[in-house]
């Protein structure tokens, strides 16, 4: 990010015009970009620890409260179900309501306890159905990928994480698309004296961008370097912001080393003025490249918590609304386990359980919640 005592490098018009440049413009909209997606990059490198502290101290404690409140639940249901109390009917319902929140909260917690409340209730076992459906979601994902992006993952694949799949993903992409280029590389035609022109002005040019961020980094050690200043605290000011230098060139942070030319007065805003769009087009160059960079930088971090959230690929997050969505989250949470502690109390009495049962009716299945069973519960949770 730019430093709040830097000058923000800003081309204006030269004294003679009144417009800027096409070259002139590009530099400024670059630079504005990438000084809005330095803020955006630091402000989610701020936020990501903040987050997870959240998630670890405030929300976590929360959900594992209400796991052992749901599982109070089941627990009551199951000692409600052999009371002569309930009949027939009411059992019914009862085991309807013990499956129905044992397959929430096996998503949650898979232990035995659960699953054996699971197994007396259920139909089936839990673990043969979880190795079924683990077996479908894998053959179903690894189906999409070779359709979607022709990648065959093989039976190696791992799905116990989101950020596991992704890695697998991301590893098998980058083998085929290495395979594809040697298998091309000896049947490639001959470049023709037209491309090879075209290569050479590209390689120049990348040459000529680098020389320039050289240029620039000479110019700054030529008059910073520590070594060269008697005075001590001179020194220790030089010394930092030679540190700032050095960052900057390791970044080829062609901006942040104009701007601490800009802070130690170096050269200033009419010195980038009068620069020859000659000049100016390889500094265009190097700022879309590192424009780019942060812009994919950003993504990644986007892409990665969209997916822990659910939510669509063309769906933009800020660090603002991750924490807003989180603060929602816990609220969330927090209301549920008010609410179950509620039924815990209210129903504690079989009599009043079973008054509130004649109310209640099983919902019919839809073919819907079929394909949800067979593909959302097969899904580690982090995907679902």
């Amino acid at each position: 990010m730019t430093n709040a005592n830097n000058k923000i490098v800003h081309i204006k018009p030269k004294p003679q015009a009144k417009t800027l440049s096409a070259g002139q413009k590009q530099f400024n909209s670059l630079s504005k970009k990438i000084d809005r997606q330095k803020k955006l990059l630091l402000e989610w490198k701020e936020t990501i620890p903040s987050y997870h502290q959240k998630v670890e101290q405030e929300y976590d404690p929360l959900v594992e409260t209400l796991n052992q409140h749901q599982l109070q639940w089941i627990q009551l249901l199951d000692s409600f179900y052999d009371q002569p109390l309930f009949k027939k009917t009411d059992k019914a319902k009862i085991k309807h309501l013990i499956i129905d929140a044992c397959e929430d909260l096996l998503a949650e917690m898979e232990t035995d306890e659960l699953k054996t409340l699971f197994n007396k209730y259920g139909d089936e076992d839990f673990d043969t159905i979880k190795q079924e459906t683990d077996a479908a979601v894998g053959e179903l994902m690894k189906g999409l990928a070779k359709e979607m992006l022709n990648v065959d993952l093989g039976d190696d694949v791992d799905l116990s994480s989101p950020e596991k799949f992704q890695a697998y993903l991301q590893e098998k992409l980058l083998e085929q698309s290495a395979t594809q280029a040697q298998e091309q590389t000896p049947h490639q035609p001959k470049k023709t004296k037209k491309q090879l022109a075209k290569e050479a002005r590209q390689q120049k040019e990348e040459a000529l961008a680098s020389k320039s961020v050289q240029e620039v980094y000479r110019k700054l050690v030529g008059v910073l370097h520590p070594d060269r200043e008697p005075d001590e605290a001179e020194r220790e000011r030089k010394t930092e912001l030679m540190q700032r230098v050095n960052t900057a060139y390791g970044k080829k942070d062609l901006l942040q080393l104009l701007e601490l030319q800009l802070e130690i007065e170096q050269i200033d805003l009419a010195h980038l003025s009068q620069m020859a769009d000659s000049r100016l087009k390889y500094f265009n160059k190097i700022l879309k490249d590192q424009l780019a960079e942060l812009d994919q930088e950003i993504f990644q971090i986007e892409e990665a918590f969209k997916l822990q959230l659910h939510m669509p690929y063309y769906v933009r997050l800020s660090p603002k609304e991750l924490l807003i969505n989180l603060a929602q989250d816990t609220r969330q949470v927090q209301d549920q386990i008010t609410d179950i502690k509620q039924d815990l109390a209210y129903f504690e009495n079989a009599a009043t359980f079973k008054a509130w049962l004649k109310t209640y009716k099983i919902p019919k299945r839809s073919r819907q919640d079929d394909f949800d069973d067979l593909f959302f519960s097969g899904l580690p949770f982090g995907f679902r």
